[in-house]
């Protein structure tokens, strides 16, 4: 019956995911539905554009060269009207000339006659007939003005759609994530001398396989890519997966998009727990600081909940007043009653901590640490999440951390089970946080050049999370963060005794 049960189970689960996958499948074909016709509208839409830009430049070309016909035309026509209109009073000049010739020959006195004759050979030879050219000064021929658009025609005829290149291919094993950067590389499917650049674009997701639609992240774009790969730098792995595609363009148009990719991003991430949190501490999801007035302020008001309409509440708070900033070493707040939230209660007493909001149980993780620098004093680390309320970080057998002191005398140490090992170096701006659940193992390094600081070697019996300490100042918490290559490396190489010491090395409890 059992067996039988977990069978229907396993076949429940295969096909409650496949439906999903199926599903996602519908999505986006409905999706793709909706963009061909949107898109169709879009070029048919700049196609009419295109054409009508055809149509204009061709009607401006008309009118242009009508217009030079026009002015061809009204320019010979004034010059055929001018030697017409000289040629026809040259014409009755020399009739009335031919005229009184004509009659002068009817003279019959000699003197007469003589002078007559002498007038006619002075008119004739200044008359305009005879200064005129007989030959038109234009002619009619307006071939030059001929055109033949043959060529032109043949070229709108080989009109087509621009040549868009083909879609790239990308190989996941091409790609790299590594160090929180992803370098994503691809190919075209044959060669294409055309292509001036590509379109890389991408988005996390917490979905394997295909793209999703629905309830997905816009993409974001890198654009005018000249080479064949690109790499993603400093990003936060918040995702467990991102999605990737790529598309080349020439100088005219973009070409489809490869088949998308999905790449494992994942991280680990978390915030401060506020609920956890000391009242002495302001919390927010990244960043923790001390508050020293944080603890009266919350007190003040429980009390006066408690005490409203009491005339011994001023006293009473007037007890509990201490001037100045506590150390460590005292309770900066009298006891109180406690806040259990998120399942537990929260640190008081000496005990500044606050507690991750995810549990690690296995796997390989690394987060980082920055502490203000007139920070005073603060401790990283893991802890269970059954540390006490009152328990500090390093001071039990359940939790490890390092810690920096940099009050009265500056100490940097690394503690677990009230032990303390003092590190001789350098205290970093940036600690990074490696903890190797399943191999028991917790180090340290310099966030910056990967310095090992120190290094526990324990077994985990329970699941942990992630401690922090600050005392007269704040924390600045990094998440999303891969395990460095560094780290890694350095991990492998390590021996199992180098930065530990068997003094703090024990089984956890």
């Amino acid at each position: 019956m059992d067996s039988q049960k977990e069978a229907l189970q396993r076949i429940i689960s295969t096909l409650a995911s496949k439906n999903d996958e199926i599903q996602n499948f519908i999505d986006m074909l409905n999706h793709t539905l909706k963009g061909v016709q949107a898109n169709s509208s879009k070029v048919i839409t700049d196609l009419d554009e295109e054409f009508d830009g055809l149509y204009s430049v061709l009607d401006e070309m008309k009118e242009s060269m009508t217009n030079t016909i026009k002015q061809q035309q009204a320019q010979k026509a004034q010059e055929l009207q001018n030697q017409l209109a000289q040629c026809t009073n040259a014409l009755e000049s020399s009739e009335e000339l031919l005229d009184f010739a004509s009659r002068s020959l009817d003279i019959k006195e000699p003197d007469e006659f003589s002078k007559a004759a002498r007038q006619i050979k002075d008119r004739v030879t200044m008359a305009a007939a005879f200064r005129l050219s007989l030959k038109p000064k234009v002619s009619d021929n307006m071939n030059h003005l001929m055109v033949d658009f043959s060529q032109e025609r043949q070229m709108i005829q080989t009109l087509k759609f621009l040549p868009v290149p083909k879609a790239p291919e990308i190989d996941p094993a091409d790609c790299l994530v590594a160090d929180n950067c992803v370098t994503v590389a691809w190919r075209m499917p044959e060669e294409d001398n055309k292509i001036d650049h590509y379109v890389l674009e991408y988005r996390k997701t917490n979905f394997d396989g295909l793209p999703r639609i629905k309830d997905e992240r816009c993409w974001e774009l890198v654009d005018h890519i000249k080479g064949n790969e690109y790499t993603l730098t400093g990003l936060k792995f918040e995702a467990k997966f991102m999605n990737f595609r790529v598309r080349a363009c020439n100088k005219a148009a973009a070409g489809d998009y490869s088949d998308a990719v999905t790449l494992e991003t994942r991280a680990l991430n978390f915030s401060f727990d506020s609920s956890s949190s000391h009242l002495n501490l302001k919390v927010d999801d990244s960043f923790v600081e001390w508050d020293s007035m944080g603890g009266k302020s919350q007190e003040t008001k429980v009390k006066g909940k408690e005490n409203k309409g009491s005339s011994g509440h001023v006293t009473l708070l007037k007890s509990n007043t201490r001037s100045g900033t506590p150390s460590p070493k005292r309770t900066s707040v009298t006891s109180r009653p406690a806040l259990a939230r998120g399942g537990r209660d929260r640190f008081t007493g000496e005990s500044y901590t606050v507690l991750g909001d995810t549990v690690i149980e296995s796997g390989q993780h690394y987060w980082e640490v920055r502490a203000q620098k007139d920070c005073k004093s603060y401790s990283v680390g893991v802890a269970y999440k059954s540390l006490g309320k009152f328990d500090q970080l390093g001071k039990t057998g359940t939790s490890w951390c390092i810690h920096v002191n940099n009050w009265l005398q500056a100490t940097f140490a690394a503690k677990h089970n009230n032990k303390a090992k003092a590190l001789e170096m350098n205290v970093p701006e940036r600690i990074g946080v490696y903890c190797d659940f399943d191999g028991g193992q917790l180090s340290f390094y310099n966030a910056s050049s990967k310095q090992l600081l120190y290094t526990f070697k324990t077994k985990f019996l329970q699941p942990v999370v992630p401690g922090f300490m600050v005392w007269c100042g704040g924390l600045t918490l990094y998440t999303g963060l891969q395990v460095p290559s560094a780290v890694k490396t350095l991990q492998k190489s390590e021996n199992g005794m180098s930065g530990s010491a068997n003094s703090l090395t024990s089984a956890a409890q």
